[in-house]
């Protein structure tokens, strides 16, 4: 009550009063990356994190939205939409304790159903901090798909961090090094690395 009649009487004497909603930072898309060494994960074993992972998230505003698992380097990477970062690590801490290494907050490209039945990867392309924009990203992307089939790829998205200067494709691929060969005749940017990874959601 004493909040509404402070509101109240501020308005009556003509003073701005900003919303409480609005005040909140614009939820956003994230992703959160676990180091937990080679040879230290299964699919399994992150598979129940994420569960619990989904049963705390509500607490705390954030969307889980895709997870990926690279067994042989040991790394989890959780795709998800937030308010901040600090949100996504409570959630973590309070489902299970395993705390990120990294959160980068990611803008998406546009999304192509998954064909199934190849490889699954997440490469890595570091430009450095503000050397990339979403747009020359958008760009280089259309010229990866006109080569893709080609070389038995399909790309199913990419996210891009302006500030780190980091973009993520996830593609399907025979192999690493097709991978690496559409995105040469494409556009000559390369991936500083390539994971083969699991998907779980």
């Amino acid at each position: 009550m004493k909040y509404l009649f402070a509101i109240t009487l501020l308005l009556g004497f003509g003073v701005a009063v900003t919303p409480l909603y609005a005040q909140e930072s614009k939820e956003q898309l994230y992703i959160d990356v676990h180091y937990l060494g080679a040879g230290k994960v299964t699919y399994e074993a992150v598979a129940q994190a994420h569960a619990k992972d989904l049963a705390t998230e509500g607490k705390y505003n954030v969307k889980f939205l895709k997870y990926w698992v690279d067994t042989a380097k040991g790394a989890v990477y959780c795709l998800s939409s937030a308010f901040d970062t600090a949100d996504i690590v409570k959630t973590h801490a309070a489902a299970h304790g395993l705390l990120p290494d990294q959160i980068y907050p990611v803008s998406a490209g546009t999304s192509a159903v998954a064909n199934g039945g190849k490889n699954l990867y997440l490469d890595f392309h570091e430009f450095g901090p503000g050397n990339v924009k979403a747009a020359d990203v958008a760009g280089a992307h259309v010229k990866d798909l006109a080569v893709q089939k080609k070389y038995g790829v399909n790309f199913i998205n990419y996210w891009v961090d302006e500030k780190a200067g980091v973009v993520m494709c996830l593609a399907e691929a025979p192999d690493a090094d097709a991978l690496i060969r559409t995105h040469k005749e494409a556009h000559g940017l390369l991936p500083k690395t390539v994971e083969e990874v699991k998907q779980g959601n």
